[in-house]
């Protein structure tokens, strides 16, 4: 018998999703900031080169000091993704700041009727919010523009890709090695809680999470297994973060813990702890996911089995189904 904790019994699996076959069309949106002109042009290349086209919407090549755009522009290219049946995933072009400007005035019922794939990270975390919020998976995972484009990046594009070419279905165990820029459940500050547990995998950005607090975006914890990374922060802002989460009720609600990578100056670890072990919750630290280098994909909104003990995570549902499977049957000879 498994010693897993369980999450809730209302908890029910999100629907999988489709993998775009070979040779579709990926959209490639501009929601939050704006990118370099050279590393826009050279998207189109990266995803051919991985059997996929790409179609760049405008707010892709907009610059507005810190916004890729006018907030409607970046909105109109978000619901025109969506809606165009053609578009087989929308992939974010790099995060920033900005895409939590447009969750009131996104259209809900539009991203119900086209589930796609919806992939990014950092400042994407808003939009994964409302994502999680209508009850669809999403990929937590490098963008083209910020990562991908970029030397040294080829594994994080392989695994991405990967899952998008074969699928990611239930028993697939994710196990990467540990991120250099993350902390380590190894460090001199001790042990972290132990166990393994049963939950839906959410979260993303610690500050964009902590952002959403308050709003009808803020995020769903209770009996779930909440990710966590951040970039260039000061420790006294981690430990406001952590506090933040912590007095709206989200770290004691969450039923385990995974620690990506915190590419602070300064090592994040004893902040980390001191928010975190005292719950006594399985935890693993050290994930290699987030701004760091590697920066694996994640299932957001999946169903997981975390083990602490052994450092991995099991997906326990269905969620990109592979082209093979969505074919109709042939026809009898």
């Amino acid at each position: 018998m498994s010693d897993a904790r369980p999450t809730p019994a209302t908890a029910a699996a999100y629907a999988p999703l489709h993998c775009p076959p070979a040779g579709a069309t990926i959209a490639i949106v501009a929601p939050a900031g704006p990118a370099d002109e050279a590393a826009v042009q050279a998207v189109p290349a990266l995803l051919t080169a991985h059997g996929f086209q790409a179609r760049l919407y405008p707010s892709c090549q907009a610059r507005g000091g810190y916004l890729a755009g006018p907030d409607e522009a970046r909105l109109a290219d978000l619901h025109a993704a969506i809606a165009d049946e053609r578009n087989a995933a929308v992939w974010c072009l790099r995060g920033g700041y900005g895409s939590g400007r447009l969750l009131d005035r996104i259209d809900v019922e539009l991203v119900r009727r086209h589930p796609k794939p919806l992939i990014g990270y950092s400042d994407i975390t808003a939009l994964h919010a409302l994502w999680d919020r209508e009850g669809l998976l999403a990929l937590h995972a490098p963008m083209p523009a910020s990562d991908l484009v970029r030397p040294g990046r080829e594994a994080d594009a392989q695994a991405v890709f990967g899952w998008l070419r074969q699928g990611l279905g239930a028993g697939t165990v994710l196990s990467w090695g540990p991120a250099p820029s993350a902390p380590t459940a190894t460090s001199e500050s001790g042990d972290w809680p132990g166990g393994s547990v049963r939950g839906r995998l959410v979260g993303g950005n610690l500050s964009l999470i902590a952002s959403l607090c308050g709003t009808p975006w803020q995020l769903r914890t209770t009996g779930r297994i909440l990710f966590l990374e951040d970039v260039s922060e000061s420790l006294y802002r981690v430990d406001r973060l952590l506090l933040q989460l912590r007095l709206a009720g989200l770290l004691d609600a969450a039923a385990g813990f995974l620690i990506g990578s915190f590419t602070e100056d300064d090592d994040p670890l004893p902040v980390l702890r001191e928010a975190l072990v005292p719950l006594g919750k399985p935890m693993i630290v050290g994930w290699p996911s987030g701004h760091g280098t590697p920066n694996r994909p994640l299932p957001l909104g999946a169903m997981v089995h975390l083990d602490a003990d052994r450092a991995r995570v099991t997906v326990e549902q269905p969620v990109l189904l592979p082209p093979a499977l969505l074919q109709p049957p042939a026809p009898p000879v």
